[in-house]
């Protein structure tokens, strides 16, 4: 294991980020989260991979299947590794608590690499738009310097910094650029940064997910610009949902179900399919009035290509005040297209920006849908803050991940060229 190369990963979330990189040889040391879900969710996919290691999966889909507990599933694993995930909030008075912890796991090595997806809200054009102050007085906004905090002490020879497109035109109160202030602080610390404005669809993941990544360096020679290798996967969305048992609004189960006979290749070659039943196939329910605007919005796109407009459904079945913004608030997972768009934590309010593209089935996507657009392995469990998890924060924990195909992708890169 030593051999590996080794990273951190703050802001960890679900473990997006995390999953693409050990899919792609490296070695997980700790991941820091705040949300106890998602810490959850992490500590679970770390049995997973200890008890894969040791040739238990059995152990693992006895969890899923509840034939075990969570303790029990957890008892199978080393202490040391459940300890990887840090639950804590990344702030002034907590960074000495958890470096200590960073430490101990780290047993003396050095950090190889530090990876990030820094919360994306206050950079978020929508976010912007939605708060009444444009998010100035959010706190979130200066998080890269907790970042920047762990670069400082660790000096890991590379870096990932992960966001939102929107972080570029960003600026505080005093009309100063975020994006600036990042890159000054990083290079002021000795990092040689490259940025690349990348969209996920590029490297297999079948949604328009377009994302600002920065890659530090902190290496004397300028290691030169970082092209990503990109696979289209010659896929359409479909081919995430095609071999997922059908169901209507309000069925489905957490618990695991068997798939379709049918299956595509992106499945395989995206490393999507395992040989486990996947979970968290269940689909929201919903009212009447929201199933007779799906309809309308799906035969809109089928008939026509073109999306339901708020403006146009028929009298009855508006409710909203606002007819200005957001007027097309119900929107079609198109199946044919190459990608879906963004899937993003607003899915776990509602699905009506996520319909399931089949009119038969007729409802939103379920979390297992949403994870395989975000390209997780269908292996992949998520867990609650409770003993049983709740569908609104497992969606929030998808619509808030680094997509795992992407990650693996820039995995692969700095990986190339690591002895470059």
């Amino acid at each position: 294991m030593s051999d590996l190369i080794n990273f951190v990963d703050l802001f960890a979330g679900a473990g997006g980020l995390s999953e693409g990189f050990v899919q792609d040889g490296y070695q997980p040391i700790a991941h820091v989260e705040v949300d106890t879900a998602a810490c959850n969710t992490l500590r679970t996919r770390t049995a997973f991979r200890w008890l894969t290691k040791i040739g238990r999966e059995d152990v693992y889909a006895d969890y899923l299947a509840s034939r075990i507990s969570r303790d029990e599933l957890y008892a199978w694993v080393p202490k040391r590794l459940m300890g990887s995930v840090i639950n804590n909030e990344l702030r002034t008075d907590t960074i000495e608590t958890i470096c200590q912890e960073i430490d101990e796991l780290l047993e003396g090595r050095t950090l190889d690499v530090l990876v990030g997806g820094v919360p994306c809200q206050p950079y978020s054009l929508i976010g912007r738009s939605r708060d009444s102050k444009g998010m100035e007085v959010d706190a979130r906004n200066y998080l890269y310097k907790h970042f920047a905090r762990f670069l400082e002490k660790y000096r890991p020879r590379r870096f990932v910094f992960e966001n939102v497109v929107g972080l570029l035109s960003a600026q505080d109160y005093r009309g100063i650029s975020y994006y600036e202030a990042i890159l000054d602080l990083f290079c002021k610390l000795g990092y040689h940064v490259e940025d690349s404005l990348i969209n996920a669809q590029d490297f297999g993941v079948l949604q328009n997910r377009r994302r600002l990544v920065l890659i530090g360096d902190r290496d004397s020679v300028p290691f030169g610009e970082y092209v990503f290798p990109s696979w289209k996967g010659n896929a359409i969305v479909n081919d995430a949902l095609m071999d997922l048992p059908p169901l209507l609004a309000g069925e489905g189960v957490v618990e695991p179900c068997e798939l379709l006979s049918s299956k595509s290749k992106w499945l395989t070659d995206a490393r999507v399919n395992t040989s486990l039943p996947v979970t968290w196939h269940q689909a929201r329910p919903h009212n009447k009035r929201d199933l007779a605007i799906y309809r309308l919005a799906v035969r809109e796109w089928n008939d026509a290509r073109s999306r339901l407009r708020y403006d146009d459904l028929p009298p009855h079945l508006k409710t909203h005040r606002n007819k200005k913004s957001f007027t097309d608030r119900f929107k079609v997972v198109a199946g044919e297209l190459p990608a879906a768009h963004t899937i993003v934590a607003h899915i776990c309010k509602d699905g009506h920006y996520y319909i399931h593209p089949d009119l038969d089935q007729n409802r939103s996507i379920t979390p297992r849908e949403a994870a395989r657009l975000q390209s997780f392995p269908d292996d992949y469990y998520f867990e609650g803050a409770g003993l049983k998890p709740s569908r609104t924060s497992v969606f929030r924990q998808i619509g808030n991940a680094v997509p795992v195909l992407l990650s693996r992708k820039i995995a692969e890169r700095i990986r190339e060229s690591w002895n470059g």
